[in-house]
């Protein structure tokens, strides 16, 4: 598994979506209750961004129509999403926040 950093970890706020991209591929990292997560930025239901939502209780709301999806295993808990989205592993070395895009989920 091939671990790229994406930024440094005082460069996250706590449950303040920070967007990247990898290799083309855009992702939100996502700094909550003193864990790194990182997810698909785009929702599964409107094709909008992440970022622009709020994060509370482990899990990211999309801005549009209100879609939350579970930061640990990309589910969706509220509609209208139905399907999930991929979340990444990630890697804390040192300050250097690692994103791999090896899908967890």
């Amino acid at each position: 598994m091939t671990f790229v950093r994406v930024c440094g970890l005082g460069e996250l706020e706590e449950d303040t979506p920070k967007r990247v991209e990898l290799d083309g591929t855009p992702v939100s990292v996502v700094l909550t209750e003193g864990e790194v997560f990182a997810i698909h930025d785009i929702c599964s239901h409107a094709n909008v961004s992440l970022a622009e939502g709020e994060v509370d209780d482990c899990h990211i709301e999309c801005w549009l129509h209100g879609s939350r999806f579970d930061l640990r295993s990309g589910k969706p808990d509220a509609l209208p999403a139905t399907r999930p989205v991929p979340v990444y592993p990630v890697k804390i070395e040192g300050d250097d926040v690692l994103v791999s895009l090896t899908q967890e989920s």
